[in-house]
């Protein structure tokens, strides 16, 4: 296992679209969802419309054949899978919903690749209607960040993920995502860290605002071959960092015995 925590955004990051827009769009709601979303925010927006489908008999198999049908790029899924090869901790950080993303990475046969997925809690009730509720219970604890939508705050997830591995300094991350909500976490990362914008997305636009609030090295992507390319570069950079510190560390004279030194090559006496 390698010391690189990489985190992936979900919509518009390893799928190609917003899987929220694309099963109101595809289930035919969405005349309903533009009329509803001035009047309340979008997390408890879902929730009302995963009502009012159920209201209007669209079942939960209905919503998962949609799912099945998320456009994603043909090189998402050899990334997630080098990376991991490649001794990498994935998680994911969204603001889309356990039930749609379970879904989604089921059906794409990749959901052991990640050992975490923090998001809305989404859940099939008693009646058999989908439930979305926020990650942040906004209405009896805020989380108090003015960059964030009011139920998820994915700095704060950042900081939370930090904490848990606070024990192994080592660790190093790579942050992948393209919405507004993922400008905060990359202000939690460190000059250690890497923060991969999908370029000419709202987080790239914030950054590039003021680049220097941003401590981590930038570097964009446009789609997923190029996703792909960028994620790979910097693992083996990382990688190759690490070792070269390792070989440093243990090859000076201190560390060295008498019997390493001596099966150390002989200079070779010059021909005259």
């Amino acid at each position: 296992m390698s010391n690189i925590v990489i985190v992936f955004d979900f919509d518009k990051t390893i799928i190609d679209c917003d899987s929220d827009n694309w099963v109101i769009d595809e289930l035919g709601f969405t005349d309903l969802f533009n009329q509803l979303l001035p009047t309340m925010p979008w997390n408890s927006l879902m929730d009302k419309m995963m009502m009012e489908l159920h209201s209007e008999g669209v079942t939960i198999g209905d919503i998962e054949k949609v799912l099945h049908r998320i456009p994603i790029h043909n090189r998402i899924i050899p990334a997630i899978k080098s990376a991991h090869a490649l001794g990498c901790d994935l998680r994911i950080v969204s603001d889309a919903n356990m039930f749609f993303i379970q879904t989604i990475l089921k059906h794409l046969e990749i959901s052991d690749y990640f050992s975490e997925i923090n998001t809305n809690p989404g859940y099939v009730n008693q009646e058999g209607r989908l439930r979305i509720l926020p990650y942040h219970d906004f209405n009896k604890a805020p989380h108090g960040c003015t960059l964030c939508p009011p139920n998820m705050c994915k700095g704060l997830v950042i900081d939370r993920i930090h904490n848990s591995i606070s024990e192994d300094n080592n660790k190093r991350f790579i942050y992948l995502g393209d919405g507004a909500g993922d400008y905060c976490p990359s202000l939690r990362l460190t000059e250690r860290d890497f923060m991969m914008p999908r370029k000419n997305f709202p987080v790239w636009d914030l950054m590039c605002k003021d680049p220097s609030l941003i401590k981590a090295e930038i570097h964009a992507w446009c789609d997923g071959k190029e996703l792909e390319h960028t994620l790979m570069k910097l693992i083996k950079k990382i990688i190759i960092e690490e070792h070269a510190q390792f070989i440093s560390s243990e090859c000076r004279p201190q560390n060295l015995s008498i019997p390493m030194l001596e099966s150390l090559p002989k200079v070779l006496p010059i021909r005259p």
